[in-house]
């Protein structure tokens, strides 16, 4: 199960693939970690796709991590007479209100107080994905009148987005709450935060998970991209959801956001996954277009962690080509010239610590020799973080006792991650390392192995040690 690739691949459980042949297909496709989309599906359904997940993780010897993606608050319109829907018409008036009766094509219920309270004459307001545009023009006690900017259908209960408006509320909604506790007790990896604002939002659950579980930040608002610094530094991985990043700014801007994200996690040790679209048209077909395939392309020659899949494996009717795509346009990149040379030219310049010393030296040392592959001992898995961020071209097994962590880190760029005993002595550390490198078939007779550990062994935080062997 030894991936031939760097970068990561996350896909979206769902109706199309939530039962348990097709995940062992996924998985053995190229899937390297799961999404639990909490915005669907019961807590059975969640709990079913857990319990398969760790048979699959036994059956196959490979760590999977888990995803629990919180749904986080939906701003939504009320309902309308009689359920019908109403075409809005570019320059009329369409308000927004407290009354709780159903809408017109002049008016509707905002079930939201403190929406109506936070709006400012010239405040944008997108209905339906931003597919209709108002613009607030009045602001009365209870209600806001807007212009429509742009004309559509709107009906019960769509989705709002008020790009660039600090929206007094919490990330974490009661059901987000509810399903939290759920996915702790089912021992997920990794929880997505939804509707991430400020870096209050990220404390708010660090506060209730502790550094149990990994902290990942979906960056989909305005507010977070000009706080962005303090949320990567809070956060223990960054998601560039484009979809909705995409409805809260101008879409032209995206592409530059996703850049400046990568570069920054990077140079901060952080995961990034870029998500939403990426093979959107294998949903239906079998396979991409070539603008799609040149996406995905693109997000791993930028050096991206974790490359997601939403609805082409949640509810598509291609889910395991679409992993298998996947894999295969990050594998030809990867292969490509243009591709290494791209992430020696982002290398972030190593920190005055020593674990960090000794991971930019173990890439160098790597390079020199010639190395078949690094071997990186740790417990908490910080090293190993470290030594991601190097971006070695070898790839770097990461020996772990601690299952968790294995599982953990399975979202960083060029960590295969592998549950072993903490050696106690230098020798044993020799012996488990050439004897795990052997059993993965990774070299050959004479091929040089670079290995970095702490001493004493066992603590965590001390990697202090770089060895080279040479395979007999």
């Amino acid at each position: 199960m030894l991936r031939k690739r760097h970068a990561k691949i996350l896909a979206t459980l769902g109706p199309a693939s939530a039962d348990y042949d097709t995940m062992v297909r996924l998985v053995e496709a190229g899937v390297d970690a799961f999404r639990l989309n909490f915005s669907h599906g019961s807590h059975d359904d969640h709990r079913r796709n857990v319990e398969n997940i760790r048979k699959i993780e036994e059956k196959l010897g490979t760590p999977i991590a888990i995803l629990q993606d919180l749904q986080g608050p939906k701003i939504r319109l009320g309902t309308f007479e009689g359920d019908a829907p109403q075409t809005l018409k570019i320059g009329e008036k369409f308000r927004l209100d407290g009354d709780q009766t159903p809408g017109t094509g002049q008016r509707v219920h905002m079930p939201h107080p403190e929406i109506i309270n936070v709006l400012k004459v010239g405040d944008p307001v997108y209905i339906n994905d931003g597919l209709v545009r108002l613009k607030v023009i009045e602001k009365g006690s209870d209600f806001v009148t807007c212009e429509v900017i742009a004309g559509g259908v709107v009906s019960n209960r769509k989705g709002v987005n008020l790009p660039g408006v600090d929206l007094p509320m919490s990330a974490m909604t009661p059901k987000d709450h509810k399903d939290l506790k759920l996915g702790l007790e089912l021992g997920v990896d990794w929880v997505a935060l939804s509707f991430v604002q400020r870096p209050e939002d990220v404390n708010e659950l660090r506060g209730i998970v502790g550094n149990g579980v990994g902290i990942m930040s979906k960056i989909e608002m305005p507010n977070a991209v000009k706080r962005i610094d303090q949320i990567i530094a809070l956060s223990d991985a960054i998601m560039v959801a484009r979809g909705d990043l995409g409805v809260e700014m101008p879409i032209e801007e995206v592409p530059a956001i996703q850049k400046k994200l990568i570069r920054k996690c990077r140079e901060q040790g952080k995961p990034v996954v870029v998500a939403t679209q990426m093979l959107e048209s294998m949903t239906q077909n079998p396979s991409p277009t070539r603008a799609e395939a040149s996406d995905v392309a693109n997000a791993a020659y930028e050096g991206a962690d974790v490359l997601m899949l939403s609805a082409e494996s949640a509810s598509g009717a291609y889910p395991v080509e679409a992993v298998a795509m996947m894999d295969s346009i990050i594998k030809r990149v990867e292969a490509s010239s243009a591709w290494r040379p791209l992430m020696d030219a982002r290398h972030p310049e190593p920190e005055p610590e020593i674990g960090d010393s000794i991971t930019s030296a173990a890439h160098m040392v790597a390079e020199s020799v010639d190395a078949c592959c690094i071997v990186t001992f740790t417990s908490s898995g910080s090293t190993a973080v470290r030594m991601s961020r190097q971006r070695p071209i070898q790839p770097v097994l990461m020996l772990t006792p601690n299952l968790r962590t294995a599982r953990r880190l399975i979202m960083a760029w060029g960590l295969h991650c592998r549950v072993a005993p903490d050696p106690t002595n230098i020798d044993e550390m020799v012996n488990i390392a050439v004897d795990r490198v052997q059993a993965e078939a990774i070299g050959q007779k004479g091929r040089h192995v670079v290995l970095t550990a702490g001493v004493p062994f066992g603590v965590p935080g001390s990697t202090n040690m770089l060895r080279v062997v040479t395979l007999a």
